[in-house]
Formats: C-alpha cells, sequence, structure tokens
C-alpha cells in the first residue's frame, strides 16, 4: 500500500482535526529536510518517516508524537538539531525525536559498542516517555515491510535483531497486533520454507473452518442478542509466527486448541461472565483450557476470559470475551490509552506503566545496576527478554519471573524485608528450603523468621533477579 500525505491527513482528521496544521507543518519540514535522500528501493526517503507517521496515526497516536514520527530520522540522517526542533515545533517533539536518534559513530570505538550504547538506549527510552519505544516501533514495523530490498545477510540480521530487541518490547506494553506482524515477518526472512509451509497450512485451515466459524458466528450472536448483552464478535486465526512456536512445543497443528478464535466484545464485566456462560450453553468446554484474565490480569495488563470449545466439524475452537476497552488494550496495548484516556493519555500512560507493569521496574534495576552496555544488554536479554514463569501468591496475584527462578527470587519481589528473613517456603503447599526451583503456576508462600541470620551468601549463586542480587549484596555489605 502506498501511503501518501493525504492519507495522513485524511486519518488525522478522523481523530484530532485540530492538529493537522502542526503536521503539515512536520511533514513539509521533514521533506525538505530529506530532500535529494533516496531509499534503497530507489523511492524518495521521506516515504519511510511518512508512512512511520501513518502508522502512529493509526494508535491514534497524539499531535506530539505523530511529528516525532515524521521527524524521527532528521537529527540523524541531516543537519538539524534538537535544539532547532525544539525552537520549530516545541521540546516535547525534539526531545522524541533526540529519544530515537541513534548515538553517532564518532563517540565509539568500535560498531559493537555502538549497537549496545543504542540497543540500550531504545530499551531504557520507555522509563523517561513510553512514545519513544512506541515511534521506535513503528519505525521498525515500516523497515520490517520493507526488508526485500536488503540484502540477505542484512534481512537476517534485522530479523534477528527484531526478535530479540522488539517483540519483546512490544509484549511488555502490550502491543499484540505490532508483535504479531513483527514476529511474522521475522520468521518469513529467517525460515522462508517454514513460514511458507505454514502459511499454506493456515490458509487451508481457514477456508476449511470458515462455515464451522460463521455458524459458531450466527449462534452466539442470536444467543447473545436474545440476553439483551451488546455486542460484537470477531473472527481470529493465530499468527503464523504463533503456530510455529507452537508447532515446535505441540508437533501437530490439531494440537494448538486456540489455532481458531472467536472474539467477543461485549459492554461490561458482568456481560463477559454472563457471555461465558452463554457460549457454554450452546457449545460445551474443554475444561481444561478455561482462562480468567479479568481475574488475573497477564503482566502486560492483557484481560479477557478465554474458553476453548467443541465446535461444529469436529473442531476446536477458543473463545475470547473481554469488554470493548479490553479489546483495545488487547490489540494495541499502552498505545490505546490515546484513545481511551484521549487529552490525559501520555501522563496515564507513564503512570500505569510504573505502577502495573511488572517488568518496569526490573529494567529500572538492571539499568541502575549495570554501568557497561553490554553488561546491561546481555542482563535485559537474559532477564527480562527469555522464557518466563508466572507464579502464584497466597493472596492469588500473578508475579513474573525469568524461567529457572527460586523461591528467594520470588520472596524479593514481594519485599526486601521478607527477602532478608527468609528461612523457608511452601510450594503447592509442600515445604521446601529457599533455593527450590519455581515452576509455572506453582502456588507460592513465603516462610520468614524474624530471628533469622539473613540471606546466605551461597544465595548468591542461584538467584536469577538482578532485584535479588542486589539486596543479598547490601544486607552483606558486600
Amino acid at each position: 500500500m502506498n501511503i501518501t500525505f493525504e492519507d495522513l491527513i485524511r486519518k488525522i482528521k478522523d481523530y484530532n482535526p485540530d492538529e493537522v496544521e502542526i503536521i503539515t507543518k512536520a511533514y513539509k519540514y521533514a521533506e525538505q529536510l530529506h530532500e535529494g535522500q533516496f531509499r534503497e528501493s530507489g523511492e524518495p526517503y521521506i516515504n519511510h518517516p511518512l508512512n512511520v507517521a501513518y502508522i502512529l496515526a493509526d494508535m491514534k497516536a497524539d499531535r506530539d508524537t505523530v511529528c516525532a514520527g515524521l521527524l524521527h530520522d532528521t537529527i540523524e540522517d541531516t543537519n538539524v538539531t534538537k535544539e532547532e526542533i525544539a525552537h520549530e515545533f516545541n521540546p516535547s517533539i525534539a526531545s522524541l525525536v533526540d529519544g530515537v536518534t541513534k548515538l553517532a559513530k564518532m563517540n565509539f570505538t568500535s560498531k559493537e559498542s555502538q549497537n549496545l550504547a543504542n540497543t540500550r538506549k531504545i530499551i531504557t527510552g520507555l522509563t523517561n516517555d513510553v512514545r519513544i519505544i512506541i515511534i521506535k516501533l513503528a519505525d521498525r514495523l515500516h523497515n520490517m515491510r520493507t526488508l526485500q530490498f536488503k540484502s540477505v545477510n542484512k534481512q537476517r540480521e534485522n530479523s534477528m535483531e527484531t526478535m530479540d530487541i522488539f517483540v519483546p518490547l512490544a509484549y511488555y506494553i502490550g502491543a499484540y497486533n505490532i508483535k504479531s506482524e513483527l514476529e511474522d515477518l521475522s520468521l518469513r526472512y529467517l525460515y522462508p520454507d517454514t513460514y511458507r509451509t505454514i502459511e499454506y497450512q493456515k490458509n487451508k485451515i481457514e477456508e476449511e473452518s470458515n462455515n464451522c466459524l460463521i455458524e459458531m458466528y450466527s449462534t452466539i450472536k442470536k444467543v447473545l442478542e436474545d440476553k439483551n448483552i451488546p455486542n460484537d464478535i470477531k473472527i481470529r486465526t493465530k499468527n503464523i509466527y504463533g503456530i510455529y512456536k507452537r508447532l515446535k512445543e505441540k508437533g501437530r497443528i490439531s494440537d494448538i486448541h486456540d489455532l481458531l478464535a472467536l472474539k467477543i466484545m461485549v459492554d461490561d464485566i458482568d456481560n463477559c461472565y454472563r457471555t461465558l456462560g452463554a457460549v457454554h450453553s450452546v457449545y460445551h468446554p474443554l475444561n481444561d483450557t478455561f482462562k480468567d484474565y479479568i481475574c488475573n490480569p497477564k503482566t502486560n495488563m492483557y484481560k479477557s476470559l478465554h474458553t476453548t470449545v467443541f465446535a461444529p466439524d469436529e473442531r476446536l475452537v477458543q473463545t475470547q470475551i473481554r469488554t470493548f476497552d479490553m479489546d483495545n488494550i488487547a490489540t494495541y496495548g499502552l498505545t490505546a490509552y490515546w484513545n481511551i484516556n484521549k487529552g490525559e493519555a501520555r501522563i496515564k500512560m507513564q503512570e500505569d506503566l510504573k505502577k502495573k507493569y511488572q517488568f518496569f521496574n526490573s529494567l529500572v534495576e538492571i539499568n541502575r545496576m549495570f554501568g557497561d552496555n553490554k553488561e546491561f544488554v546481555d542482563r535485559v536479554k537474559g532477564e527480562l527478554f527469555t522464557d518466563k514463569i508466572y507464579v502464584y501468591t497466597t493472596k492469588g496475584n500473578v508475579v513474573e519471573l525469568p524461567a529457572g527462578s527460586c523461591a528467594i527470587d520470588f520472596a524479593y519481589e514481594l519485599g526486601e524485608e521478607i527477602g532478608n528473613t527468609m528461612v523457608g517456603a511452601e510450594i503447592n503447599g509442600n515445604y521446601v528450603l529457599p533455593e527450590t526451583t519455581l515452576h509455572n503456576k506453582d502456588r507460592v508462600k513465603i516462610i520468614t523468621n524474624d530471628y533469622s541470620y539473613g540471606p546466605r551468601y551461597n544465595w548468591l549463586d542461584v538467584v536469577k533477579t538482578t532485584q535479588a542480587k542486589r539486596k543479598i549484596k547490601e544486607f552483606k555489605k558486600l
């Protein structure tokens, strides 16, 4: 799809018509600065920032974010400075553009050290303003959409970096739409034959399942209307990378119970549970697949009810039941705040990121503990951008930890005093030593004693989280 400036303005007029003038100014400013520059495809360079701004506008991004999307490469690729952008527009736009600008080569002795510093800058950008990460994700998304013009080596390099850095970042802020597309685009270049095979299977299943899904759609729609439950229903098939990942675990595509799904959106939480009962009244559930992410949201604030049912034609179909606002968050993550919170979105995004998203404090902790860029990046990949386990407190709250974590890590997640006075734990009702490794869905109770000797030196060898290591060292004055 060839995006034009008129396409961008039409989209802006749909949700923020008062800002057309400044966005037009930003486009013309960027167009002038990039004059004579071309992409590897041969098209004028301005087409790239235009597409980035369009992706952001599709999320209903605020004025400053869209302007920064248009200007995001100007400091890096032209002679303009942050100060000039601040003078021409405002300090907020200038700060966003500076936040997504790569650090200059002249400041580093090697390409590797430059890349590590830039990776750190990207990751830590969200601690100051999450919009920096959102612009970078839009930038990466358009670059991945046009990756065919790069060399094969560059395609693989960019795809691996996307999977290592940008996919986890998209997941952490809940932007599933961007995450899914980045995963599929990366898989397409990393394993092209596998991608085409799964794509063929996916298309075939969608075609063969069409009648089943239409029948379910009509049946559930009627049941909900009879109960006077306002609703909207959409049909969804798992993305190609999601199928690829499950095939590595399951082996057969027929074993993927959430391959096909109906997303049912209703007006409030009470009607979510009424809808669950209505669905089960017409389609029998597969009992061990039910999940209540409304009572227990995922750590990136995803909320929904999931139930897989026995559908027509001997198929299994997952139904995802949520409110309209939950669906917005489920699709766009923090970027949905632009639509839900309007003028307060920027403040609300940053507040909720700090209060509700568990990874945020871990990132701040790692950033504080590791001055060396390589150590920082390695730690983030090993602790945050890695396999996770989700364990329960005795009150039913979910705690996210890196796979391989032990009860000591869990204790320090609950609080410094709990970790320092820990003498043991109960996992699923069984007494265990503090060093015991935790597993997904474990129920954990920490046993403390105010007269304990405090953390042991050997705990440093078994804990996984940076926070636990720091607290133990502080107690031991190491």
